[in-house]
């Protein structure tokens, strides 16, 4: 018996109240190769928690912890600080290979201790090689460079390549959003980074994540500033540039929000926006169509651990059953 069934007594704990409205949205089309999802996550700001976890759904709403909740990769092993955080999880456009980014950091040595991220890859899910981008001493011009945030990663059709797209804070100018592609080792970028989104009203821009949807590229972004505080949505049919800001915040809350994540759901009947309510140390799940207006899903959602920014990804039944071989109970 599987992991997910053997759990099954955890989600009957749930009161029936809570499991109203998302079973119809969950659904799988029949015809698509995935029947789960694989949710990577760190889990707070102790050293010991800066680091990779999984954890696995059926349906998208609830989802069980791989491992207890340890982690799966060690940070010493692939960071040069100790720690990872913000890890996003993409996987390959024409191959069986599964990529990962992660912020190279210990969040204890302070928010601008950081000059680096991690990149990963994987034919199983399982064993990862890693290598260390450090911005500051590989490329010249960076000596004021404070940090590098939450990579990601998305595949460039027209360029044939993988683009890493990263925040970066200059000294006391903003965040901003730049990008690079990576080389075909994925252990490193083909050139220095280049400026892709900075916020119009000068405010910062961190916790990117870009989907691609209706022909058109949309920005998820954080920004912050003495007027601005939530995320926010730019919008392009160039991948790398020209992204406008739309109207409105997407979070569906007052509290502070950071590491949105968007996934298409495997039946493709829409979207799930979630995000870090990192003050309150919970995270919520919103619902969309037009990836415009957000319903949220909170009470259809359940987990058995506390996830900081991560990211979701469809996986094939075999792969859930070989993570569940390796860290189910």
């Amino acid at each position: 018996m599987n992991l997910i069934k053997r759990k099954i007594a955890y989600f009957l704990v749930v009161p029936v109240l809570l499991q109203y409205s998302c079973a119809s949205l969950s659904k799988n089309s029949g015809n698509s190769k995935y029947s789960a999802y694989l949710f990577v996550y760190f889990t707070g700001n102790d050293k010991k928690d800066e680091s990779i976890h999984f954890a696995l759904s059926k349906d998208a709403f609830h989802y069980i912890a791989l491992n207890h909740d340890h982690p799966v990769i060690s940070s010493a092993k692939i960071s040069s600080t100790g720690g990872v955080r913000d890890p996003h999880i993409l996987r390959g456009e024409k191959d069986s290979i599964f990529y990962m980014v992660a912020t190279d950091m210990v969040s204890a040595n302070g928010w601008n201790s950081n000059r680096a991220l991690v990149m990963m890859k994987s034919k199983d899910l399982i064993h990862w090689k890693s290598s260390v981008v450090n911005i500051q001493t590989g490329y010249a011009g960076q000596e004021n460079l404070l940090r590098v945030w939450a990579p990601q990663t998305i595949y460039d059709k027209k360029a044939g390549k993988y683009m890493v797209y990263f925040s970066m804070k200059h000294g006391n100018a903003p965040d901003k959003i730049y990008y690079a592609y990576a080389n075909k080792d994925f252990s490193g970028f083909e050139s220095e980074p280049k400026l892709l989104y900075q916020s119009p009203a000068d405010g910062a821009s961190i916790d990117a994540d870009i989907i691609y949807f209706k022909r058109k590229y949309h920005l998820f972004y954080k920004t912050e500033g003495s007027h601005t505080l939530g995320i926010k949505t730019a919008v392009s049919t160039d991948l790398t540039g020209k992204y406008v800001l739309q109207d409105g915040y997407m979070q569906q809350t007052k509290e502070a929000v950071e590491g949105s994540c968007v996934f298409p759901l495997i039946d493709r009947s829409g979207f799930i926006l979630m995000y870090d309510v990192y003050m309150k140390g919970k995270y919520q799940f919103t619902f969309s169509r037009d990836l415009a207006h957000f319903s949220v899903i909170d009470k259809s959602v359940s987990m058995d651990f506390h996830p900081r920014h991560g990211t979701i990804i469809p996986i094939t039944e075999q792969e859930a059953e070989r993570l569940e071989k390796e860290w189910g109970e």
